[in-house]
């Protein structure tokens, strides 16, 4: 059996048996590891960071992250249950905290734990802009995607280690590990990256809007986040985030689905920019 045959096989035999749907798209994905298994491990990085870190409490800042993380949460269980996925948000532990730290980030671990930095309020300016954040962050925990991204590099690691047990030749072997390094990063792991972004986008700005934060600031946010920039960024292709340009441009185009789900569940009005 040749190579490419033998790997094809090996691939349909894995994600067959190891599949879940994304509620959001309908879609089905790589799970080779489960949620039992993340959202331990997951809870236990997110406390080892906080014990590392200066966490923020007691401030209008600091209860505006948790106010803002309460509303979404709301939003995503109001748009599951709606949408037929009850009980999908079992196992998840919310939690919200400003850490101290210059860096411009935000991110939501597996199950709920979710982490805004300081560096990042500036830019945001207002309390709509970190509710866009959180949306879009709160996303690739229900999309799944940090399971995703685990799943398709145990697929990368195999098929690297398949081809060395496979091919005999050490000269072929040499240039397989050369070409399939950069091809699967560059052809495969980086639009991977950028597909779960632009899907926690449009997830994000849904859940904005149906938390009542007027969606149109997404696009603001990332106008400002791009002027933050000052244009340093690689090439799109090689980045595991899409251009600004792309993302604003998306963003901007989304926003009347955004604003057609908020009206599903009565909200026509949007709550002021809350700048701080």
């Amino acid at each position: 059996m040749k190579f490419k045959q033998k790997i094809s096989g090996l691939l349909t035999v894995i994600l067959v048996a190891s599949c879940a749907t994304n509620p959001f798209t309908g879609s089905q994905t790589m799970a080779l590891v489960s949620n039992d298994q993340l959202f331990p491990t997951s809870f236990q990085q997110y406390n080892q960071v906080l014990a590392e870190n200066k966490v923020i409490s007691g401030t209008s800042q600091s209860e505006m992250i948790k106010r803002v993380g309460q509303r979404i949460a709301v939003s995503a269980e109001r748009w599951l249950n709606a949408n037929g996925y009850q009980g999908y948000l079992d196992g998840y532990k919310w939690e919200y905290n400003l850490i101290e730290s210059e860096q411009v980030n935000a991110w939501c671990m597996p199950g709920g734990k979710i982490a805004f930095y300081t560096g990042i309020l500036p830019i945001a300016e207002n309390e709509t802009a970190i509710a866009a954040i959180m949306g879009h962050e709160v996303a690739h925990a229900l999309a799944n995607h940090g399971q995703q991204r685990m799943s398709a590099a145990y697929i990368q690691q195999g098929i690297a280690l398949a081809g060395n047990v496979l091919i005999e030749d050490n000269q072929t072997r040499d240039i397989f590990n050369q070409s399939y390094g950069i091809g699967s990063q560059v052809g495969v792991m980086l639009p991977f990256s950028r597909s779960h972004e632009t899907e926690a986008d449009k997830i994000g700005l849904i859940l904005m809007a149906v938390a009542g934060y007027n969606p149109e600031e997404a696009a603001n946010l990332w106008r400002r986040m791009d002027a933050n920039s000052g244009g340093q960024a690689p090439p799109e292709f090689l980045s595991t985030h899409p251009a600004n340009a792309s993302r604003i441009e998306n963003l901007t185009n989304l926003v009347p689905q955004a604003n057609s789900e908020a009206k599903k569940f009565g909200v026509t009005d949007y709550r002021p920019l809350g700048k701080y």
